[in-house]
């Protein structure tokens, strides 16, 4: 799994989220008040997620996994552990 939608850090990311939330909310809340001329605010909205809101969810999910969990493969096989954590160290 590659980290391609997460952030350098969570306040980065939540910050990206409010953009894109709200940007999508206002482009549709306010066609009553200026008309079309809000559907601008949609494209701002969908960059910020970069591209739907379930790629932010994913994004957010990974930023807030980094570091925590480390995938490494050898010999084709793949093992998934914790924070750098050996689970053959410290085992008699």
């Amino acid at each position: 799994m590659s980290d391609e939608f997460a952030s350098k850090s969570v306040f980065e990311h939540l910050v990206r989220g409010g953009l894109g939330f709200g940007a999508l909310v206002g482009s549709v809340a306010l066609i009553p008040v200026v008309g079309v001329v809000s559907l601008v605010l949609l494209p701002v909205g969908l960059v910020a997620l970069r591209g739907c809101p379930m790629c932010w969810v994913i994004g957010l999910m990974q930023t807030l996994s980094r570091g925590k969990l480390q995938r490494s493969c050898e010999d084709g096989q793949c093992k998934l552990t914790v924070g750098g954590h050996d689970p053959h160290l410290g085992a008699s």
